[in-house]
């Protein structure tokens, strides 16, 4: 987290050094980012960048805070307009996800770098740090979705859905990184076609 001296800072400054790191993590991820880059980038010394954040790790995560926060803050703004019946809400909510990620491409590929699944311990750091926001949000966003044409009760459906979710969104972004795709609005058609297909499966095994 920040220290006390950053805080300090004018906002243009802030916003200077925040907007190096969002471009440095964004382009390399945390692991091949640069602390000689982002303070280049800054205008600032590398001295200075240590003695706003004690650690690259810190920088790291103030910035995805932040990024995340705005994320779910734009989400749920339009809450109101997702369908109520369950599989049509899924495929409007990540309709709502990539329409925030074309227009935001930067903190996007920031957050798809973060979360796409690895082996490194900033991963797993990750996991740890934003695995219950995460529920919660699917929780939040699933309060008054309509589950009566499934046989299952209605937090056993739920339950099913999410698991089948993580796992999609797992291989989706994996698959992202692998090709080096920052095509959002291609990445939305075919992330939306993917999806809608496999929930009918879903749908098909698991309604009356």
């Amino acid at each position: 987290m920040p220290t006390a001296l950053f805080f300090e800072l004018n906002d243009e400054k802030k916003q200077t050094i925040i907007t190096a790191g969002l471009s440095e993590f964004a382009d390399y991820g945390f692991e091949n980012s640069s602390t000689n880059r982002i303070v280049k980038k800054a205008g600032i010394s590398k001295g200075s960048l240590f003695k706003y954040f004690p650690t690259k790790e810190d920088f790291y995560f103030y910035i995805l805070d932040k990024i995340t926060a705005e994320l779910i803050s734009g989400l749920k703004e339009r809450a109101n307009t997702l369908p109520t019946e369950l599989c049509q809400r899924i495929i409007a909510y990540s309709v709502l996800e990539f329409s925030w990620y074309i227009q935001y491409p930067e903190k996007s590929k920031m957050i798809i770098k973060a979360f796409a699944k690895s082996d490194t311990e900033i991963y797993k750091k990750t996991l740890l740090k934003y695995g219950s926001k995460e529920q919660d949000l699917y929780y939040w966003f699933m309060k008054d979705v309509d589950t009566a044409q499934f046989r299952w009760d209605r937090q056993k459906t739920l339950e099913i859905i999410k698991w089948f979710l993580k796992g999609f969104n797992e291989d989706f972004l994996s698959q992202i990184q692998i090709q080096g795709n920052s095509d959002f609005e291609t990445i939305r058609q075919e992330y939306t076609a993917s999806l809608s297909e496999h929930l009918e499966i879903l749908k098909t095994g698991l309604g009356k």
